[in-house]
């Protein structure tokens, strides 16, 4: 009995001391503090990443719908050349720098003529079960593509809806259905005196 007391003793100092040793010991603790702060470390360089690729995305879009907006103010596009899927089509295949093949499928333009700029700035959108509504005050809209004639007033609205790539991005950045965010471009303007 004497015999097997002194043993559980004894593997008692040796765990106590291995533990003391443990903590003591310096060697390894360069490759403890890498293995504790990669992962921290790799998720913030890919959040950091997802954010400027999608700010890069932004400006490009704006930029591509202060152009079709320029074109449509000019009279360099008339109503025939953005008719149908023509206007998604002219800003995707601008977009395709950026975006990816799936651009027609989760863009939405709306391109519509208004009466006066205070009946412009009533037009709003939501983001109702994951999808983008249109509002006119406080009433919901369809998507319309009806560009004025000459001198009249219009509003170019431009929505691309983004894939978030990283899954720690997509549960703080996605606000649509499919882990996506939203992009969002808006030019009002009123059509230069050309010829209709």
């Amino acid at each position: 009995m004497g015999k097997e007391f002194g043993s559980t003793d004894q593997r008692k100092m040796e765990r106590t001391s291995f533990f003391r040793r443990f903590v003591r010991d310096r060697r390894g603790s360069t490759a403890l503090e890498f293995a504790l702060l990669a992962l921290p470390f790799a998720m913030l360089v890919f959040a950091i990443l997802e954010s400027c690729i999608s700010f890069a995305g932004q400006e490009v879009m704006a930029n591509i719908t202060d152009d079709v907006a320029r074109q449509l103010r000019t009279g360099q596009l008339r109503p025939a050349d953005v008719a149908g899927n023509k206007l998604t089509n002219l800003i995707c295949d601008r977009l395709e720098i950026i975006v990816s093949t799936d651009c027609p499928q989760q863009l939405l333009v709306d391109l519509r003529q208004y009466t006066t700029f205070a009946d412009a700035a009533q037009a709003g959108f939501q983001i109702q079960n994951g999808d983008v509504v249109l509002m006119q005050g406080t009433s919901s809209q369809t998507f319309a593509n009806s560009p004025g004639l000459a001198e009249s007033k219009n509003m170019l609205r431009v929505f691309y809806k983004w894939p978030v790539m990283t899954d720690l991005m997509a549960k703080s950045m996605a606000n649509l259905s499919g882990g996506r965010t939203l992009h969002f471009a808006s030019v009002t303007w009123q059509n230069e005196p050309f010829d209709n």
